[in-house]
């Protein structure tokens, strides 16, 4: 049974979501020829606040991009 694990930033449209769910679960088909039943995604979605790269967070690269500050 693949289980796919997606961990976003939160924010997403339901809709969104959902076509992803669609689409992971269709490549698990395809490139494994796993029968659709057994395929499992789940999505985890973690505020700005929680996500970072190279030592800033995602709401701190958005404030600092709000403000027109380069830095982040």
């Amino acid at each position: 049974m693949p289980i796919i694990d997606v961990t976003m930033l939160e924010g997403r449209p339901p809709e969104k979501k959902a076509a992803l769910i669609r689409e992971l679960t269709d490549a698990a088909v395809r490139a494994i020829d796993a029968p659709i039943q057994s395929v499992r995604v789940i999505i985890r979605e973690v505020p700005p606040e929680h996500f970072a790269a190279a030592g800033v967070s995602k709401a701190e690269e958005r404030a600092n991009l709000a403000s027109g500050d380069s830095k982040g």
